[in-house]
Order: C-alpha cells, then sequence, then structure tokens
C-alpha cells in the first residue's frame, strides 16, 4: 500500500487538510495517509523544509511526500514534482525542498504542466487540492513523473546556514530550527565538534555535552546530540531555552575548546614532534 505524507500550514480549524485527504482517497483508496504536520507557522517555507527533512528518513523510499506551504499559490511559481533516492515530493517550488535536496544524491524533476491530472476546475488559492493531491493519488496508482509536465534542472532552494570554522579552536554555529520545546537545534553535527566543546549563545557559557535532559539541574541550559541526523542542540531542563534566552534561528553560537585542553589529535602531533 502506497504512502502519502502531508505536510502543511492549514491547521486542523478549517476543512482544507480532510478536503486533500478525500482528494486523494477517491483517486487513490488503497493508500496510507500520513500528517507530518499541519502546524507550520503560516507561510513559513523554511519551518516546512526543516520538518520534512527531519521526517524523510524514516519512510519507505517510495513514499511520496505531499508539501503545501505556498504563500506564492496562483502566482508564477511553478508546481513540481521531485524523486530523490529518500522518497517522492510534490510541492510549491518555493524552497520548501532546500534540505531535502541538500542533502540528496541528486534528483529527477518536473514542472506539473499537464492539467488533465489536476482536478477540472482549477482554484487561485488552494492548488493543495487541485493540483498537488490528485497528483500525488496518480503517482501512488504508479503513474511516471515523466506523464505530469517538463522536466527540471533548477529548482529553488533558499539559503542553507553552515557552521564556519574560523580556527582550529573555534567554530560559529547558528541555529536551524527552534522547536515547540523551544530546545534550539543547531546547524552543526556531532561529527563536527571539537573534543571537550564549550558553546557561548547570547551570554551563556554551556561546558561538554550531556546525554539527557535530566543530566542537568532544572532550569540549566545544557548542549546534547539530539534526535535530527546527530544535529547538536541546546535545551533549558525542564524550561524553553528559545524562551529564555531569547534565541531565533539564525543566532550565532560560539564553540570553542576549554583553555588548556588538549586533544588526543594534538597529543599526537606533540609525540610525533618530540
Amino acid at each position: 500500500m502506497p504512502v502519502i505524507t502531508l505536510t502543511t500550514d492549514f491547521g486542523t480549524s478549517d476543512a482544507y487538510v480532510g478536503v486533500m485527504k478525500g482528494v486523494i482517497l477517491t483517486l487513490a483508496p488503497h493508500v496510507t495517509l500520513v500528517d507530518i504536520s499541519h502546524a507550520v507557522p503560516p507561510q513559513d517555507v523554511r519551518t516546512a523544509a526543516f520538518l520534512l527533512y527531519q521526517a524523510e528518513l524514516f519512510f519507505p523510499a517510495d513514499t511520496i511526500h505531499v508539501v503545501v506551504v505556498d504563500p506564492g499559490v496562483g502566482s508564477a511559481r511553478r508546481a513540481v514534482a521531485v524523486r530523490t533516492h529518500t522518497g517522492t515530493f510534490v510541492a510549491p517550488d518555493n524552497g520548501v525542498l532546500t534540505y531535502v535536496l541538500h542533502h540528496t544524491f541528486g534528483y529527477t524533476a518536473y514542472h506539473l504542466t499537464r492539467a488533465e491530472y489536476w482536478l477540472p476546475r482549477l482554484s487561485a488559492t488552494f492548488h493543495g487540492r487541485d493540483i498537488f493531491a490528485p497528483v500525488a493519488a496518480r503517482l501512488a496508482n504508479g503513474m511516471p513523473l515523466s506523464r505530469l509536465g517538463e522536466p527540471i534542472d533548477d529548482l529553488v532552494c533558499l539559503p542553507v546556514s553552515k557552521p564556519e570554522f574560523r580556527t582550529h579552536d573555534e567554530i560559529i554555529a547558528h541555529v536551524l530550527h527552534v522547536d515547540r520545546f523551544g530546545n534550539l537545534i543547531l546547524d552543526i553535527t556531532a561529527d563536527q565538534l571539537p573534543e571537550a566543546p564549550v558553546f557561548e549563545i547570547m551570554g551563556h557559557r554551556i561546558v561538554g555535552l550531556r546525554r539527557t535532559y535530566s543530566e542537568a539541574a532544572p532550569g540549566e541550559l545544557l548542549a546534547y546530540v539530539g534526535s535530527t541526523r546527530q544535529h547538536v542542540e541546546i535545551a533549558c531542563s525542564g524550561g524553553h531555552a528559545a524562551g529564555r534566552i531569547g534565541a531565533q534561528v539564525g543566532t550565532p553560537v560560539i564553540i570553542t575548546r576549554p583553555a588548556g585542553h588538549v586533544s588526543q589529535m594534538d597529543e599526537c602531533v606533540q609525540w610525533t614532534n618530540s
């Protein structure tokens, strides 16, 4: 049974999500529908891109991911279907696939121009129902991407922050995402950290990595390796780190080694030179 996931900024107060599911099930009643999130902040393309990045590896590679966070709906922005080694994605071409594309080995993409595969009456403001849902259903029924439109290779991507390795002893990382608990997910992964790292953010200093939240005292800031692809995170034990220190997406985090700390690599170099 094919899987189709849905990620939107529609919320659940209105009928929009249910209507999209109705269209999909009418055309492909055998599919399994999975909601990734419908609580993306309105028109927040970057947050939607990150949530998709968090989720995609935990689905079968033949999953079809529908993403509808589309502030440019009805404009000249393209509707696209994209296949990577992790899945197939149906979405507006507005950067919502940025992190997926940034971490893939290559992709095949089509501009959705074949209107005969959409719903008959196209609304200018609800392409999730009229284009993306029916296209996803047809893909679940086995339709090849090539029948849906014209091939393209110039998908829109948002700027992606990366840690700045200024010296052997100093790295500038950045907050990549703030989750609903106020945890700060950084753009640096565990394998990029120095030994015994020290983190400085918004005037606060955090020494070393903890394994779990409970290893810190209530209200204490801590750094740890999170559940998203080994990204390092900063949290407040029992609290809301972002609210406590005023951090947001893009806030820099200075990462250093403590003064006098000698790493195994340094010991090896010293022994070789002696």
